[in-house]
């Protein structure tokens, strides 16, 4: 008879307060199981790749670039061509300009003689007849570009990088 009661109070004890109170625990020989905090999800893990597509998203975003370089252009005439290069060419400059502050890596005039301001080949590359010990100098034929300051904006938590730009559906 004792069970059977028993059964009657740990049944409206769940029923009516979602769990066994401390008595019937005791009883039954149980202990009550710690709440588990909920887990938190993980933050998304970011890649270099993420950058170089935030880049390139607002490249396509800003002047259509990508829309640009996947057209097949045979079909268009030099002055065509040219003409929707001179836009582009003006929106490019101003979007990576807004995000990304650029030096040259040797503020000199190409064509001209100048020092190697370091022998390290991701600074300075030797072009032409180049000896076997890289020599202090030589003609200036690109200044390079080094990225002095990059301001990109914060990327939303649940933002897919892969989508350079989303496809578009028209309502009529």
């Amino acid at each position: 008879m004792n069970r059977i009661l028993l059964a009657f109070r740990c049944f409206f004890n769940i029923l009516f307060h979602g769990a066994l109170s401390a008595e019937a625990l005791g009883v039954l020989k149980l202990a009550r199981r710690e709440q588990a905090a909920p887990a938190k999800p993980a933050a998304p893990s970011r890649t270099p790749a993420d950058g170089a597509l935030q880049i390139l998203t607002i490249l396509q975003r800003d002047s259509r670039l990508v829309d640009f370089l996947m057209e097949d252009i045979a079909s268009y005439s030099d002055d065509q061509v040219g003409a929707a290069v001179r836009e582009l060419h003006d929106q490019c400059r101003d979007s990576i300009a807004r995000y990304v502050t650029l030096q040259p890596v040797i503020d000199g005039v190409e064509g001209t003689p100048v020092k190697a301001p370091s022998g390290d080949p991701h600074v300075v590359r030797f072009i032409g007849n180049v000896p076997a010990t890289p020599p202090s100098g030589g003609t200036l034929r690109h200044k390079g570009w080094r990225a002095a300051k990059v301001d990109l904006p914060s990327l939303a938590a649940k933002e897919d990088t892969s989508i350079i730009a989303p496809a578009e559906i028209e309502i009529e």
